[in-house]
């Protein structure tokens, strides 16, 4: 019965949450430099009239404020995952060391093959999140007891420092500084429906997986002892859950650059509302990952215009001090 009434709060929440965040994208699309009404974003979501503010809403505002919510979506659920596994409250992909990866790999790709088209630029930052990870996790067990939540995080700031200098010298060396700088700057502009279609589904596919694993993440996330004691393949589900980690970290680099805290913040945010259950943090942590990502990106476009604040200052203003009051509690949610 508790359960039962766990879940009827839960769709409650949940249908707020989709409020909140179809309020936000319409806001996002109406809100810039370029004045728009509610009308104008209906008619550019519902009709073929062709007029100069239609056209700005189809082609340039509309794929950014999609690309904040898949991107936020990703993040947040990224942030979910490496909390729930690692049992760290202090996870994050920007934090420990995915998004630097991906941003490595992604200078060295733009270096090596000029000619590389979006899909293998994404592929590269799969690749090197996955890179990233391992070297974190690595050096977090080069002794014994070395996944603290502390050891961890300082390894992910070593290698972050690391491979950032890594994708720095490869811009100075192939004089691709200015370029490299475009891609990871970490914001939406630009945006494209063609580059959406090729990331989009990743991100897709990387949350459904994480849906259907969230009851095996959630006793995961309490005790591995338990896990094993119910019969559950601990190795193949961490295995599984960290593709999806790259997955989803490798595609939100490779559509708007590095983004730090959205993974850390939005997952805490959640379980005060909807508990420890991953079967509710997860879905929840996508739509307000995705809200929060199209208000950073208003603020963004709108506190100083026509000139644009980088949405990752507006991220990292709020995030930091999130940060530092987890740090102040000692980081021991889930230890």
């Amino acid at each position: 019965m508790t359960n039962e009434k766990h879940s009827i709060s839960f769709i409650y929440k949940m249908l707020a949450g989709l409020v909140l965040f179809v309020c936000m994208f319409i806001a996002a699309c109406v809100f810039g430099a370029a004045e728009t009404t509610v009308k104008d974003v209906w008619l550019a979501l519902t009709s073929n009239v062709k007029s100069d503010t239609t056209l700005m809403l189809r082609e340039i505002r509309i794929p950014r404020e999609v690309a904040a919510i898949f991107v936020g979506g990703a993040l947040a659920v990224s942030g979910a995952i490496m909390q729930g596994l690692t049992r760290n409250p202090l996870a994050d992909p920007g934090i420990l060391g995915l998004t630097a990866g991906a941003n490595a790999a992604l200078a060295i790709a733009l270096a090596l093959i000029p000619s590389a088209n979006y899909f293998v630029l994404t592929i590269a930052c799969f690749i090197g999140a996955a890179a990233g990870t391992l070297m974190v996790f690595g050096i977090g067990a080069i002794k014994r007891g070395g996944f603290s939540p502390l050891r961890i995080v300082l390894a992910g700031a070593a290698v972050s420092a690391f491979l950032y200098a890594i994708a720095d010298g490869v811009g100075i060396y192939f004089k691709l500084s200015k370029n490299i700088s475009m891609w990871t700057a970490g914001g939406m502009i630009g945006t494209t429906w063609k580059q959406l279609s090729i990331i989009v589904p990743f991100i897709v596919i990387g949350i459904l997986i994480s849906l259907l694993l969230s009851r095996q993440l959630t006793i995961l996330s309490l005790s591995e002892e338990v896990a094993v004691g119910l019969g559950q393949n601990t190795r193949k589900i961490k295995t599984i859950l960290f593709i999806v980690i790259i997955l989803l970290a490798g595609a939100s680099v490779a559509l708007v650059g590095n983004m730090a805290f959205i993974g850390l913040m939005v997952p805490h945010i959640v379980r005060a509302i909807v508990g420890t259950d991953y079967r509710f943090i997860i879905p929840m942590s996508a739509i307000t990952g995705a809200t929060f990502m199209l208000f950073a990106d208003t603020v963004g476009r709108t506190i100083h215009a026509p000139y644009e604040t980088p949405v990752v200052a507006i991220v990292a203003t709020l995030g930091l001090p999130f940060f530092l009051i987890i740090v102040r509690k000692g980081g021991n949610t889930f230890s």
